[in-house]
């Protein structure tokens, strides 16, 4: 069967990648009219940056002939905007009308756009997350920018650590790939907490792609993939500063300015500080309900760029303390059993990173290359056990990207290598390993500009440890009508486990992590489906989407916490793993300056533990979503309310504990509600809003809290908050 895919994938870009010759082309011109549009003569009609080029008759009719090399035809006409059309030599008769009306003196009529929405031309279904969507919250990091998002559900790890943890379709967020700017990022050791160490101001846009991506940004795309673009000096604020205070005791403090060093050249530096030094015991547990911390962070980016050669680079410093346990421990006590629980997590993070990228003189011809290095250390503990860790990861990737014929059949290939080595110690367990992985890809995609877009790739990776493997992948949107969109995505993932770095809350527990396989590679297919309807109502859009996608298992790791109370077992699996995922989601300005977003979706998700097909534990079995936004007139105001409903997880079983320290099969239902209020001035605007207002939370979310140090203690089943309400405010100040 995966032969039959592999040929089939290989065999679909040389159906359509057929040459094509030159030709004529014709068609007509109208302008915009009731109850239809009318023939439009005298309009300028001509191939961009060529000689050759023609006039609308008195029919609005017209023909020209269409080099091989020009693709980018240009109509122009007195009274209207010029229209750019990207057409072939075998387009066919095209029909367009010239609506961009020039007017002065008139009165300018806008509309609200999107913060959120999916490319109607994209054939991967990616939702793109805007700036103005990250400013409905709080939005102080990455893990705290998907409250609005319907795709995206983020939760605690633990009760002690304060590490959060994303899931999409039903998996966490291990299966889903990181990306900083198209490069793999947040991997290894920055599983658990780096989410954490990418502020919310930094950040220009969020890209969410559901199932299997491209190719070209390597293998480990199983459920999907998150890219975050920063800031960039070409195109960001002179000057923004952003300060965030709640009543918790966090503080934050944002900012990032551009220099421009001459016309070719931009420097670009951003910072954050982010502190709370308060602690809080709402459940009285002796527990805090979250750590203590203090984060550093910078990062300092060039760009250059002329007619035909770009070139960035950046370099980020992170460093961060955090704090958490009992209160009565006293971290300048000994550490044993009368000094209480602590916690302790130490992090010095360095990023650097290098893209090139040379236009040749051939249309769409492009060469690029992309690399880079990471160093990230943390020195830990949690309670009698101590965990160090250090990670050196180099990343490179060369892309070249030309066409076959014509501009409709172009392709992507080259060829990437990555270098990963983990040092890492557990109490007196050594795990020390070196990866290698060198690979090349080659990805085909066909657009008519109008109806289909078909992408397909495949990669193949050589790992020093595992051997070599494929990584086929393909997607195809096609468009019945202009409202109607259909999305078939297939295509398979693979990724190196970091059984430590990725399950560090099971550190906070007595649980024993027991080894009875080594680890191998995990690989799964994904198959995808959405369909997107966009209606007229009201002279307002409506748009619904749905998407159902399913995951496939053919080897995972398996972290069994059900077969033995007292022990994490790790193996590899035998028998069936998958995922299931369906959701419907809606969009809708209801009345003038009023969107609404209502989503619902329900998960499937079950792995064998111990030849026994079982729900996985803490996935929520169904969610819904509903989010207002409302912006007054010439926005002066905006109001934005989330209501977020979670439904029921299995939980790991505790039945072989005492009856005390038992917990329920399954977690309850909750509501979480999350409002804000801005109000915007000339050069800055202030916030104010709540988390949590319904002040919902766990109840006794740490098992054996008040002994640590026996059998039972266990912080790592969460399903919950485990904090109640959380009211903010803040301030952002803009120098354009």
């Amino acid at each position: 069967m995966i032969k039959f895919r592999y040929i089939i994938l290989l065999i679909v870009p040389i159906l359509f990648s057929s040459q094509l010759k030159s030709q004529a082309i014709r068609g007509t011109v109208y302008e915009y009219g009731e109850p239809k549009p009318t023939p439009l003569p005298g309009v300028n009609i001509y191939w961009s940056g060529t000689q050759l080029g023609t006039v609308s008759d008195e029919d609005g009719q017209f023909s020209l002939a269409a080099p091989e090399d020009a693709h980018m035809l240009i109509f122009s006409f007195i009274g209207y905007g010029n229209d750019t059309l990207h057409v072939h030599g075998d387009e066919g008769r095209i029909k367009h009308i010239m609506n961009q009306i020039l007017t002065l003196g008139e009165v300018e009529v806008s509309t609200r756009s999107k913060t959120a929405y999916v490319s109607r031309m994209s054939a991967v279904n990616t939702t793109n997350i805007t700036s103005g969507e990250l400013t409905k919250a709080a939005c102080c990091n990455l893990s705290e920018s998907f409250e609005t998002s319907a795709s995206v559900d983020v939760s605690y790890s633990d009760a002690v650590t304060g590490a959060k943890q994303i899931e999409m379709l039903g998996l966490s967020g291990i299966y889903t790939q990181m990306m900083a700017e198209n490069m793999p990022n947040l991997r290894g050791l920055a599983t658990s907490f780096g989410l954490s160490y990418v502020p919310g101001s930094w950040m220009e846009s969020i890209q969410v792609s559901k199932g299997a991506s491209s190719v070209i940004n390597g293998y480990e795309s199983i459920s999907g993939q998150i890219n975050v673009e920063y800031k960039k000096p070409s195109t960001s604020e002179r000057f923004f500063l952003n300060l965030f205070q709640n009543q918790m005791g966090r503080s934050e403090l944002n900012f990032n300015t551009k220099i421009p060093v001459n016309k070719s050249l931009n420097t670009m530096l951003l910072g954050h500080v982010s502190h709370n030094n308060s602690t809080h015991d709402g459940n009285h547990d002796g527990f805090m309900d979250d750590p203590v911390y203090t984060q550093y962070n910078l990062f300092n980016r060039w760009d250059y760029k002329n007619k035909r050669f770009d070139a960035q680079f950046g370099i980020k410093a992170m460093k961060e303390n955090r704090n958490g346990g009992q209160l009565s421990f006293d971290k300048d006590k000994p550490r044993d059993t009368s000094n209480g629980y602590g916690v302790k997590l130490a992090t010095d993070r360095y990023e650097a990173f290098l893209k090139t990228g040379y236009i040749f003189h051939k249309p769409a011809t492009s060469l690029g290359i992309q690399q880079q290095f990471v160093y990230h250390h943390l020195n830990s503990f949690f309670g009698l056990q101590d965990y160090k860790a250090e990670q050196y990861s180099y990343y490179g990737n060369a892309l070249f990207q030309s066409f076959i014929g014509n501009t409709k059949h172009t392709y992507t290939t080259g060829f990437s290598f990555i270098y990963d080595k983990f040092n890492e110690q557990l109490n007196d367990s050594v795990f020390n390993r070196t990866e290698k992985v060198p690979g090349v890809f080659y990805q085909y995609t066909y657009s008519d500009g109008h109806k289909m877009n078909l992408i397909a790739g495949l990669r193949a990776d050589y790992h020093s440890i595992f051997g070599l493997f494929f990584t086929p992948r393909i997607h195809l949107r096609y468009s019945f009508t202009e409202s109607f969109i259909l999305r078939l995505s297939a295509g398979k993932g693979a990724r190196s486990t970091n059984v430590l770095a990725e399950n560090t809350s099971l550190l906070a527990s007595s649980r024993r992590i027991v080894y009875r396989q080594t680890p191998q590679m995990e690989d799964a297919w994904n198959y995808g489906v959405n369909l997107s309807k966009h209606f007229e109502l009201n002279n307002r859009e409506l748009t619904v989407n749905l998407d159902l996608y399913r995951t496939e298992f053919i080897n995972q790791v398996i972290v069994d916490r059900d077969s033995d109370i007292n022990q994490i077992s790790i193996y590899n699996l035998d028998g069936e793993s998958y995922s299931n995922s369906a959701q419907i989601e809606a969009n809708y300005e209801i009345i003038k300056g009023l969107d609404v977003t209502a989503a619902f979706r329900y998960n499937d998700v079950k792995m064998t533990f111990e030849n026994a097909l079982l729900e996985k534990p803490l996935v929520n079995k169904y969610k819904s979503l509903i989010n207002l936004s409302y912006v007054t007139n010439l926005k002066k105001w905006q109001f934005d309310f989330t209501s977020q409903f979670n439904g029921q997880t299995r939980l790991p079983s505790t039945i072989s504990n005492p009856e005390p320290y038992r917990r329920e099969e399954t977690s309850p239902a909750y509501t979480i509600l999350n409002a804000q209020v801005t109000k915007y001035f000339k050069k800055w605007n202030v916030y104010l809003g709540g988390e949590n207002l319904t002040n919902f939370k766990q109840h006794h979310p740490i098992i054996a809290a008040e002994e640590p140090f026996s059998n039972y203690f266990d912080s790592s089943m969460i399903w919950g908050p485990i904090s109640g309400i959380k009211i903010y405010a803040g301030l952002r100040f803009t120098v354009e």
